[in-house]
């Protein structure tokens, strides 16, 4: 996986999160990355990076502490697809219904 993936994952993620995201990268070991049957999933958490102001301290607050889903289906790009609850569900990503079952394996479960 190239750098440029975590990077469109986080711009395609700060765009469409409210208030937007611009002061965020992944997690350090929690950016998770593959395919299936020609769709491509991805799923982190996101830290604050210097410079991010009080509403995305705010926001990252709030909804930070959880792992966040992307697909990109060809000719669309990255786009959210879902988040962990709130605690987390023990099951990891497997019980996230939209990230394929074999992938979510792979991945451990998202338990980084």
């Amino acid at each position: 996986m190239s750098a440029t993936v975590k990077a469109d994952v986080t711009a395609a993620y700060g765009k469409q999160a409210q208030p937007r995201l611009i002061h965020i990268t992944p997690v350090k070991g929690t950016f998770y990355y593959g395919s299936c049957d020609g769709t491509f999933y991805a799923g982190t958490r996101f830290q604050l990076t210097p410079g991010s102001t009080e509403a995305e301290q705010v926001a990252l607050q709030d909804d930070g502490a959880v792992m966040k889903y992307l697909i990109d289906r060809p000719g669309t790009g990255w786009t959210y697809l879902a988040s962990d609850t709130f605690p987390a569900n023990p099951k990891g990503c497997d019980a996230v219904a939209e990230i394929p079952s074999h992938l979510s394996a792979l991945w451990n479960d998202c338990r980084s």
